[in-house]
Parts: C-alpha cells; sequence; structure tokens
C-alpha cells in the first residue's frame, strides 16, 4: 500500500486555504451576502452531485449558472468585498512590514484635553437627551467622510461639541470627525452597517457608528436623542448603556498604543538606516 508523501508545502497550502475560507465566513456572516453564500454552496452541492451521477442536463445548467453567478456575486456584493479588503489592508502583517504606512504626517496622540473635552460634551448630552455622534480618527485616514460635511478645523471644546448637536442648529445632523486634536468637520455622512445582529430600537446614529467602526479602526461615540444612553463603537462592535469614565479609560488606552506604534515606527526607521 502506497502512502502519499506529504511534504511542508502541502501542508502550509491546506493551512492557507482553511484560513482564507474561515475569514470569509467571518466577513459575511452578518451581512446580507451570508444568505447568498448558503445558496451557493447549495448550488455547488447539487453541481457536485449531477457530475458525479452523471445527470447531464442538470450539470449544464448548474455550471453555467455557477459560472455567471460568481461575476454576479462581485457586482451586487461590491461594497462587502469592499470592506473585506479594507479590514485586510489594516491587518496586523502590513502594520509589520509597510512602514511608510505608518509613519503619517502630523499624526498625534489624543492628548489629555481632546479626551476630558468629549467626556464631558458626551455627559452633558447624555444628561439633557441631545442626539450626538462623534468620530474619533485613529491609524485609517477618514477624509473621504470629512469631505461630506463641513469643514470645521477647530480646538476641541465640549462647548463647542455641545453647541453642535444643539437642535435646530445648522451642523446639528450628522456626525463630527475629530482627528490631531481638532474638531475636522461636522454634518459628515458615515456609511450604515448591512449588520443583521443590530437591535431594531437602535437607529441611523447607530447603525452610522457601527458602519465607521467596520471599515476603519475610529472610536465613535452616540448619544441617544430619545433616552440619552452613551454606545461606543470600535472594531466592528457596540457597547451601549456606558458612562463617561469607560468613555475616558478607553481613549486613553487608544493613545497609549498610538505612542507606543509611533515608537515603533522611530524603532524601524533606525534599523533601517544603521
Amino acid at each position: 500500500m502506497n502512502i502519499p508523501h506529504i511534504r511542508i508545502g502541502d501542508i502550509v497550502d491546506i493551512l492557507i486555504v482553511a484560513y482564507l475560507i474561515y475569514k470569509i465566513i467571518t466577513w459575511i456572516k452578518d451581512t446580507r451576502a451570508w444568505a447568498l453564500f448558503k445558496g451557493l454552496v447549495v448550488i455547488f452541492s447539487a453541481a457536485i452531485i449531477a457530475y458525479v451521477f452523471r445527470l447531464n442536463t442538470v450539470w449544464w445548467i448548474l455550471s453555467n449558472t455557477i459560472s455567471v453567478g460568481i461575476i454576479a456575486v462581485f457586482v451586487v456584493f461590491q461594497p462587502e468585498f469592499r470592506r473585506a479588503l479594507e479590514q485586510l489592508g489594516r491587518g496586523r502583517f502590513f502594520s509589520t512590514f509597510m512602514v511608510f504606512d505608518e509613519q503619517r504626517e502630523g499624526e498625534e496622540k489624543i492628548s489629555s484635553n481632546t479626551i476630558e473635552a468629549i467626556v464631558k460634551a458626551i455627559e452633558h448630552l447624555s444628561d439633557n437627551k441631545i442626539g450626538a455622534l462623534i468620530v474619533i480618527e485613529k491609524n485609517v485616514k477618514l477624509g473621504e467622510y470629512e469631505r461630506t460635511g463641513i469643514k470645521v478645523d477647530a480646538i476641541v471644546t465640549a462647548q463647542l461639541l455641545i453647541n453642535i448637536f444643539q437642535q435646530n442648529t445648522p451642523l446639528h445632523d450628522g456626525a463630527v470627525i475629530i482627528k490631531n486634536n481638532r474638531i475636522s468637520a461636522a454634518t459628515c455622512y458615515l456609511p450604515l452597517t448591512d449588520s443583521l445582529e443590530i437591535s431594531k430600537e437602535l437607529g441611523t446614529r447607530h447603525r452610522a457608528a457601527l458602519g465607521i467602526s467596520e471599515v476603519s479602526d475610529a472610536i465613535t461615540i452616540v448619544v441617544s436623542e430619545e433616552t440619552g444612553i452613551i454606545s461606543v463603537t470600535d472594531s466592528g462592535s457596540l457597547t451601549r448603556n456606558i458612562k463617561g469614565e469607560f468613555i475616558r479609560t478607553m481613549l486613553r488606552d487608544s493613545s497609549s498604543k498610538k505612542m507606543d506604534r509611533k515608537k515603533l515606527v522611530l524603532w524601524k526607521g533606525r534599523h533601517r538606516h544603521e
């Protein structure tokens, strides 16, 4: 009996394919593409059965359906594939080896003054049930979303944030984007999440907050206009009913990680020139 020789390359090949399948399923599981994926599995299974049992007519129909369907999938579900590629680009592999992607001019950590201003504003807005949506840019640039709003370019203060979100003011509708310790823009439009797990009681602000966290590494803070409940999104997850201290700790931790990351870039730069 001949035992097939298994090379290290074969094992690596299997692991890579298994990992890719796992990531694809993870990316689409909570989107509208999940139902289509299950339908494709059924069609592929039927095609295999038709091929094995020589059901020629069925095999011809299914094989042509699959070839056309693959192209249709990329066209119809372009947003999902774009999101998957964006998540791949934010992976640790690129953060480790693509040094040029980390050296961002003008990139600053979140200052303690900015953190305190955000927390103070959020607590006031929550107490008075004033709806708000604040996006804090980290490493992934949000320029395309800034351009949908009105440029502000002002120092972050609690009073300014409170004034922006007051009802019947020109800037209250939409999101505020904060970067480099400045309010960059207001009334910005954000992508809405396609997640099927988000509660039906949550409105457009929460869907927008979750949507921007799925396509970037930004931290987004939401205040419900109906209940005053504070929520935060990060890395595609939503945490509800939090307090100002939670936001303060989260932003401080994010700032600390950013400083560690910049130190790593400086070390890489020195190492490259030595």
